[in-house]
């Protein structure tokens, strides 16, 4: 059977990393153990490379081991380059590229969910297959 391929969204990165633990760390712990196949864009990246450093205290990481880490989750992921079409319904204009990179991996690389904790992507469930990290993590623990 394939692997789930999913798009992590920088929030899902974040709290995986910093509460290994939590669902998305356990969501990361089923990518390193290769259950999942994770797609992920620049956008994504440039992202978790900015907002690491805030959540110092959290994981302890040096700025050199965030971008080690960084280096190594884009070449564990498959790179996708997210599509320009704009979703008007979207609120939040700045998550245009997440919601992009779901619809490029969707259409390139099979890809089955965008999984976030972001209620702006959230609101649009009904017409892409967006996902928390709860309602995925239910669907799908046995990974």
């Amino acid at each position: 059977m394939a692997s789930l391929r999913v798009v992590l969204d920088t929030n899902v990165l974040l709290s995986g990393i910093a509460y290994p633990a939590s669902v998305p760390g356990k969501i990361l712990a089923s990518w390193r153990h290769g259950s999942v196949d994770v797609l992920l864009c620049g956008y994504i990246l440039d992202e978790l490379r900015r907002v690491l450093p805030r959540l110092k205290q959290r994981h302890g990481l040096s700025p050199a081991e965030i971008d080690d880490l960084v280096d190594i989750l884009a070449i564990q992921a498959e790179l996708v380059e997210p599509v320009t079409a704009a979703d008007p319904e979207l609120r939040d204009q700045a998550d245009q590229p997440v919601l992009g990179a779901l619809l490029a991996a969707r259409i390139g690389s099979g890809a089955d969910y965008l999984i976030t904790g972001d209620k702006d992507l959230l609101a649009l469930a009904n017409r892409y297959p967006i996902v928390t990290p709860a309602r995925f993590w239910e669907t799908h623990a046995g990974l």
